[in-house]
This record gives structure tokens, sequence and C-alpha cells, in this order.
């Protein structure tokens, strides 16, 4: 007997054999108990999800004298003269090329003719939605009115091009997707069957290619149960594929991911050189940035992907290690490159430069890049680094690990920002140039100092100039406080006189509220009254928030009763 392909050999021959689909098994089954056989059925659904299959198998339930709960027994009278190819009591018809008007008025001439062998004569068109309009409207009245023998059995993957008037006289069922772990299952029983060994990796590759179908799988791994001799392991599945190794492509994306923009084309030229196609590289960077967003957004993640413990402990960690913007970004461009693929003629070129565009997000005015580099600053503001203005250009310097027995804090020496001594009329750029940087024990709670170690104050603040005040201010802060964290987040605070009140705005109410923490406010005022402003004479708002009565009310108190000391409870 000539060799049959894995897909055909393991064809199901009863409903309990087919994978899945029980929403549709359970209605066949209880149909077919209660002997209530509907006319007509429209089976609709991706490809290699059971629809033929099925369809079968239903056709011969329906004739079978002593059915086996739903599916035919094979052994009665019926069953015996439907399996000879000679019977035409059960059709099928391939729409796709016999979809003319005469073909359907022939159908139409047949049908009134009763079985030979069984109780009902059953047609099972395939891609049905191939019929032309004049076939569909040969069909129509036949469909409405059979006689009472026939049964019709319409397979389509388009369901959306039939006309409503066929849908409308058809009991639909709506065939899934098979998830990976039931392909999985079902390619280890298959590759059981005929004696191979495999490595569970492998099987995992193959059933994750198939992408849901059962057959395309089958196809695959007929494809690779060739390649491999001995043992199907990954490496041969990968090869078969044509996709890169796991481990590459994983490195690749990390590289893409964190914005290291020449060793992520330094390794998407290793891809291309090595002969990887690619439209099949773009396939699986867009897997592993799917499978990074499950692993960030989903608890269950490990079950949903399904994948060796060692590849999900890797995608965990490059999941964790991104932001989702990024992450977003990084998949729509590579989603636009497969679209633009086969329209394009210089399919490497398109992949290069998606590579570049998604790891150089500065380059890119898209709202996910702006907001995937604006969190990566607010990370590195939270982890206490130093952001120096170096001709117009912002650049962050990540501060030394810090040590088991050592704080999180940093102090920056009184050298490390270089502030011009007269702020009365400031230059438009400075230059903030860190020497060094030391780190030092955390910052000590406050304690106000005794009056004969009292600041004494530097320069008085010209009243109605916010910017020579603020720039006193600063200078200020940087003798008296001694805080590099405290003067970083002041540094980039705006200001302006509300009347006699010198106000300090910020944007982020997280450094809002640190700044009026009580030590902090204290290191504020000490700053202040250096320069000759009174706890009463400063304020720090938050911008775009007016203050509330109660908070007005406060000020008028302050400045009503200056120099008296206010606490809210």
């Amino acid at each position: 007997m000539a060799y049959l392909a894995l897909y055909r050999a393991f064809r199901p021959k009863t409903l309990n054999e087919v994978v899945r689909q029980e929403h549709i098994v359970t209605v066949l089954k209880n149909q077919i108990a209660t002997d209530r056989i509907g006319h007509a059925y429209l089976f609709c659904g991706p490809r290699g999800t059971g629809k033929t299959s099925i369809a079968k198998i239903f056709a011969n339930a329906v004739n079978c004298e002593k059915p086996i709960d739903g599916s035919p027994c094979g052994k009665c009278a019926a069953c015996k003269a439907l399996a000879d190819p000679s019977n035409l009591d059960i059709s099928e018809i391939d729409a796709a090329s016999n979809n003319g008007v005469d073909e359907m008025r022939d159908l139409r001439e047949k049908v009134q003719y009763p079985p030979v062998a069984g109780r009902y004569k059953v047609y099972i068109i395939d891609e049905v939605h191939m019929l032309s309009t004049g076939a569909f409207n040969a069909l129509l009245k036949t469909l409405e009115e059979p006689p009472a023998h026939a049964v019709f059995i319409l397979a389509t993957t388009e369901s959306a091009k039939i006309p409503a008037t066929i849908l409308s006289r058809c009991m639909r069922f709506d065939f899934k997707l098979i998830p990976q772990a039931d392909l999985e299952e079902w390619l280890k029983h298959v590759l059981a069957a005929i004696g191979k060994e495999y490595d569970k990796e492998a099987v995992s590759a193959i059933a994750r290619a198939g992408a849901g179908s059962v057959r395309d799988m089958l196809s695959i791994a007929d494809t690779c149960v060739s390649y491999a001799s001995g043992k199907l392991t990954y490496e041969a599945v990968t090869s078969v594929l044509g996709s890169a190794d796991f481990a590459s492509v994983a490195a690749f994306c990390e590289a893409t991911l964190q914005g290291e923009a020449g060793l992520a084309f330094e390794r998407a030229e290793n891809f291309l050189s090595a002969g990887k196609g690619v439209g099949t590289l773009v396939k699986d960077v867009m897997h592993f940035f799917n499978s990074c967003a499950v692993a960030k957004t989903c608890r269950n993640a490990k079950n949903i992907l399904a994948l060796p413990d060692d590849s999900y402990t890797e995608v965990a960690r490059i999941a964790s290690g991104t932001d989702g913007h990024r992450l977003l970004r990084a998949t729509e461009i590579f989603a636009d490159v497969e679209q633009t693929l086969k329209y394009s003629a210089s399919p490497r070129v398109l992949f290069e430069t998606a590579v570049l565009k998604a790891s150089m997000p500065e380059t890119d005015y898209n709202i996910e890049a702006l907001l995937g580099r604006i969190a990566a600053l607010e990370k590195r503001l939270e982890e206490g680094v130093f952001v120096k203005n170096d001709g117009g250009r912002v650049e962050v310097n990540t501060p030394a690990p810090v040590k088991e027995e050592e704080t999180e804090e940093t102090e920056y020496a009184e050298d490390y920002i270089d502030v011009p001594p007269e702020m009365d009329a400031p230059p438009e750029e400075y230059s903030y140039a860190p020497a060094a940087v030391k780190e030092v024990p955390k910052e000590e709670p406050y304690v106000a100092p005794k009056a004969a170690e009292t600041v004494k104050p530097m320069r008085s603040a010209p009243s109605g100039d916010a910017k020579a005040t603020f720039g006193l201010f600063l200078r200020s802060l940087r003798k008296t406080s001694k805080n590099g964290v405290l003067f970083t987040m002041c540094m980039d605070l705006d200001s302006e006189y509300d009347g006699d009140l010198f106000v300090l705005y910020t944007q982020s109410e997280t450094i809002f509220n640190s700044l009026n923490k009580p030590d902090r406010y204290a290191f504020l005022k000490d700053a202040f009254e250096a320069i000759g402003i009174g706890e009463g004479g400063f304020a720090v708002r938050l911008k775009g928030k007016p203050l509330d009565d109660f908070n007005k009310k406060v000020e008028e108190i302050k400045e009503t009763f200056h120099g008296v000391k206010i606490e809210i409870k």
C-alpha cells in the first residue's frame, strides 16, 4: 500500500477521536441519539480544525443502523455499503471547481432520487463560499425545502462570503482553533503510534508552528520525521522550519528592547547571513515579543506559553526588564513589516530598517516611543541617578551599585555642580558636569541647628525677581543640605512670585509629596532662611492643581501671623 501522509492516516474515524470541538460534537451526538437530524448544516472555521472530518463521520452516522455514541459502528450493512467508493449515497463536492449554475442544477435533479444503502442521501459541499451567485440561487430553493431523505453539509473557511439567504437556512457550527496543549497531546499520540522517539521541546515547537491547525501540524511533523533519522530533536525541527534557535532570538529581542541598536543590528545580520528567511525571522521575533507580553501581564503565563523551564525563565527575565510601551511599540513595528513583506522587493532592507527603528526609540516621535523613553527616565530617577545638560543633550548616569552595608542615597560634593556666583542674570545654559560621585551613609533625620550654629545669610534674595531668587536658593541648598537627591529634585522646579510669596512649582505629584516630608521641608526652610526668606515667605505647590479652600486659608493665616509657628494636624 502506498504511503499515507500523517494527516490522512490519522484522520478521526469517530466523533470521540476529534481533537476538541466539544461544543459541536455534543450537539451532533444528541441529534443522532434522539433521531432529530436537520436538513442543512454549515461548518465554518479555520483550516485544519476538523470540518470535513466531522462531516464525513456524521454522514456515516446518520445512515448507521446501530450508531455507537453518535459515531458509525462500521459493522452493519449500511456502514459496509457506504465504505464502497462506488456508493453514491454520500457525495462530496468541491465547490472550488464545481461552482457554476450547471453543477447546482445537476445536484438539484439528483437529490430527488432516494438513497440506495442507507436512510439519508448526504451531500458534503466543501469550500461552499466559492460558488457563484447563480449557483447559490440555484441551490437556494432545494436547500430550503429538500426531500425528506436529503441532508446538506456545507463547509467553508470564509462564512462572510455566503449569502444571508443561505445562512438563514442552515444550522451553523463555528469551529475553533485547537489549543497548543491539545495539539501536543495529539502529536505525541501520533509519534508513539509510528514508533518515533521525540524530545518534549521538539513536540512543542511543531505544535506551535501548527498555529491551531491539526492538519498543518501533522504536515510539518511529517517533514520533521523524515528529516530526523533517529530521535526527533528541537534542533531538527528548527532546521526544517528554517527558524533561528530560541537563545539567539531571545538575545536579539533583548538587545532591541534595551535600545542597543548596534548589538541588535549585528545579531540581525548574523541571522540573515546564515540564510534565515526574513518572513520566518519576523514571525520568530513577533512570537517572542508576544511571549514577553504574556509573561509581563498574565499571572499563569507559564501555563499559557507552555515553554520549557529554561526558556520561560529567559522570557520572564527579559519581560521584567523592559517597559510595556517599548514592548508594544516593537511588536507593532514588526507586525507592520509582516504585512508589507509580500509587497517589498527588498525584504532584507525592510527588516533591517525595522530593527533600527525598534531599537532606537529616541529617533521616533511615536507616542509609544515617547512614553517608553519617559518611563525609562522615571525609573532611573527613582534609582537616584544624576541628570546633566551637555550642550542641550540629556544623558543619564547610573550610580555604582550600592553594597549591602551601605545605603541607597548618594551625596554630591560641593564642587560637583558649577553654579555661577552671580544669579541676578543667570546665563541661558548651565553645564552640570559631575566630576565624581561618592557614596555616604543615608541622610540622618533632620535636627534643627542650635542658635550658634545657624547658617548665616549668604545674600538677601531680590524681591520680585524669581529667577535670581531661585538661583540663590539652589546655591544655599547646596551648602546647607549636602543632599544630592534633594538638590536634583529641586533643579527641575519652576518658580515665581505670588505677591510677596515665593512659590516653587512641580508637575510631579511624587516630587511634591517628597519635598513636603518634614525632614526635607526643613532643609528647604534652612536654605530659604539663609537667603533672607522666612518660613512663611515660600511655598511648594503642585502645578495645574489650584489650592483648595482649606490650603488657601492656611496660607492667609501664615501671611497674617508672620513668624508664628503653625502646625496642621
